[in-house]
């Protein structure tokens, strides 16, 4: 019976962390989203590092991006990287479902990184991530792999545009002093 009732202390301590971890969760990582595969991201689980959020779209001129950013995942996520993909028709250049576009970016790119379920990123019904980066960028996506440099505190955000290459000078120089 006291063992039982010590797992359920535990049990419950160790949901009260996650809780309270969740309740400081605050600005632009308090948002939750669904992958292409159905497995939920919370952004809050990433504020001590540093994230790249990239809008994608499967039949665009950037579209070989998903390689690079592929390749710059896998160098830098032992280091506290995330890249994090934002499926997107906004610019009419997305496959028309998500089990298509995650087709395509595992068998063309082998993309491992999390990829969002497709959304819209711009305008009105643009999803609540993106309508709070345009606000405190000022920037908007003006295309498809337009990239957004969180730094850890997210406080400090940098914007590039779709023809910054993903391990461009102008992003490493920001990143590489917050990888571990």
């Amino acid at each position: 019976m006291k063992r039982a009732l010590l797992v359920l202390i535990v049990l419950a301590g160790t949901h009260m962390g996650t809780a309270m971890a969740q309740a400081n969760c605050e600005g632009i990582y308090n948002h939750q989203f669904k992958t292409l595969q159905g497995d939920d991201i919370n952004l809050c689980d990433y504020q001590k590092q540093p994230v790249l959020l990239v809008n994608t779209a499967s039949k665009c001129g950037f579209t070989p991006q998903f390689e690079k950013l592929e390749s710059m995942y896998k160098r830098y996520k032992g280091q506290g990287l995330v890249v994090l993909g934002f499926p997107s028709n906004d610019f009419r250049q997305e496959l028309s479902s998500n089990k298509e576009i995650g087709e395509f970016c595992r068998k063309t790119y082998s993309v491992d990184f999390p990829m969002m379920a497709q959304s819209s990123v711009v305008g009105p019904n643009a999803n609540p991530l993106y309508k709070q980066l345009a606000v405190m960028t000022k920037e908007p996506p003006m295309w498809n792999f337009y990239k957004y440099l969180i730094l850890p505190g997210g406080k400090d955000i940098h914007v590039y545009s779709s023809a910054v290459e993903p391990e461009s000078t102008a992003i490493m120089s920001r990143l590489k002093p917050h990888l571990k």
